[in-house]
């Protein structure tokens, strides 16, 4: 069971941060889609993944913004400092929701109830009209989903309250979707799973997605206590006052801290940003991200909390008289993983390549740079999936695991070469008689032969697997697709992989 936590959320955060009314249909737009939309727009039919042609094609009067980050960032300290009038040790998960230890505020308070109300009031003091609302749960993911129902989930009633909520709540489009084609539309049905079963066929990240079904935390609890020597610091004699000065410097500590929790080989969950300012002020503010702060992750987290305590909307700095230090701490770090390197033993995760591909992207457009991905389907093309480059991959995807649904699909390993237009071969027997499949998916006799084309070349089959037939779009006369395919590994060594349809053999991929 997880701690009581209270869970802060705004709706659409990123609209009521570019200070657009609630009224108005408002899109913000990340490389080519909305990734928020007020209620207005909602309205219209605009909706978070569309393509922005097609949000303003619903959407006339549709007000396009570009998705900044830091903007959103900045704007929600104000947030943050007023949830933490109410209680200590606020965490932000992301800009426009935000967590915190709710069982000494609930005792001060009260009661639940009461703490929810005061949080509530205190952001709509702050910021009017965000339509903010706040729930209490056993842990992190529930306390979310109860803040965006705003709702009080009673101690030890969790598990319960999640397993009425649909499985998309799980922000995983992909892998909600396997659980959907299976029947499992609820975290409830999805709990009920044996927790072994789940991990044999969806991995860790299906482990870790069953255990919020079941109102766990998202990983068993291993507390440890992070070595002193961590936390690093810089001071500023004279104090700091502008925001290109400090900012260099919360660069140099997120590379060094990174750089210390590398060498330890250890991530980092929470870290505590602290800033000390000249008039004696102790500014405190707490990141957390449950897959782990990267370097890239961590400095970009420190500019967000940096601007916002030096740039504020009204005029106003929480810094008066300027910075005099600035220090990060890891307050939460787990043993990492691991990580890949290149062929040479230099960092895989170099970023020039991405920094590129970006700036491509911004002179081309979002969809001139794609990358692929292996996705679900039974022949080799269509398993490939061209996704632009720097979008979330589909869970599930790139990992060689096949989905459920797809009977009739090759066996792993996939083949090497997949040619978009599959020439026309020749499959023999002993005999020298064609090779066919039946309704049934059987052969009419052993392959013996391949001959490629205009039959210029001929190589013997010295071993073959198969056939698997595969019988697609049934329902659709006029789309049938009847299919067997086999697997041949010729005299010359070279293994291919070839199907039969409308009487015919075509070559359809060939095997390293």
């Amino acid at each position: 069971m997880g701690v009581r936590t209270l869970a802060v959320w705004c709706p659409d955060w990123p609209v009521t941060a570019a200070g657009h009314p609630q009224g108005e249909p408002v899109a913000v737009v990340a490389q080519g889609r909305v990734t928020a939309c007020s209620s207005a727009a909602r309205a219209d039919g605009v909706a978070p993944g569309l393509r922005r042609r097609q949000a303003e094609s619903r959407c006339s009067g549709l007000l396009v913004v570009q998705d900044d980050p830091a903007r959103d960032a900045r704007g929600f300290e104000s947030v943050a400092a007023a949830v933490e009038t109410v209680a200590p040790a606020v965490e932000i998960v992301r800009p426009g929701l935000c967590v915190l230890p709710a069982r000494g505020a609930a005792r001060y308070y009260g009661s639940e109830d009461a703490v929810v109300g005061r949080a509530v009031q205190a952001v709509e003091r702050v910021v009017p009209g965000a339509g903010t609302r706040a729930g209490i749960a056993d842990g992190i993911f529930a306390a979310c989903q109860a803040a965006r129902l705003g709702q009080v989930v009673p101690l030890g009633r969790t598990a319960a309250f999640l397993a009425d909520l649909p499985t998309n709540v799980l922000d995983a489009p992909g892998f909600v979707d396997q659980l959907r084609r299976l029947g499992l539309g609820t975290l409830g049905a999805f709990a009920a799973l044996p927790p072994g079963a789940v991990t044999e066929r969806f991995g860790s990240a299906g482990a870790r997605a069953h255990r919020l079904a079941r109102g766990l935390d998202e990983r068993p609890p291993a507390p440890r206590e992070p070595p002193p020597d961590l936390a690093v610091a810089m001071g500023f004699d004279p104090p700091a006052e502008r925001l290109d000065v400090v900012l260099f410097a919360a660069r140099h500590l997120a590379a060094e801290l990174a750089e210390r929790l590398e060498e330890l080989v250890l991530g980092c969950t929470v870290v505590a940003i602290e800033a000390e300012t000249a008039d004696g002020r102790a500014l405190v503010r707490r990141w957390r991200h449950q897959d782990g702060l990267t370097p890239a992750a961590l400095a970009e987290r420190v500019r967000w909390q940096v601007e916002a305590w030096l740039l504020r909307s009204d005029g106003g700095s929480p810094a008066e008289g300027g910075v005099v230090r600035l220090r990060l701490v890891p307050e939460l770090v787990h043993p990492e993983r691991g990580r890949q390197l290149a062929f040479w033993g230099e960092r895989a995760s170099d970023g020039r390549a991405a920094r590129a591909l970006a700036r491509v992207q911004g002179l081309l457009g979002a969809d001139a740079v794609a990358t692929a991905v292996v996705d679900g389907g039974r022949t080799p093309a269509a398993r490939i999936r061209m996704i632009p480059w720097g979008e979330t991959r589909p869970q599930g995807t790139g990992s060689g695991t096949e989905r459920p649904g797809w009977p009739g699909r090759i066996p792993p390993p996939s083949p090497a070469t997949v040619y978009p237009t599959p020439p026309v071969v020749s499959v023999t027997g002993p005999g020298g008689g064609p090779v066919q499949v039946d309704e049934r998916g059987a052969l009419s006799a052993e392959p013996a032969r391949l001959v490629a084309a205009g039959g210029s070349r001929a190589l013997p089959v010295i071993a073959w697997a198969g056939p698997w037939p595969a019988d697609e779009r049934w329902w659709d006369p006029a789309a049938r697709c009847r299919r067997g395919r086999l697997q041949v590994l010729a005299a010359d060594g070279v293994a291919h992989l070839v199907a039969f349809q409308d009487g015919r053999w075509v070559l359809e991929a060939t095997y390293d």
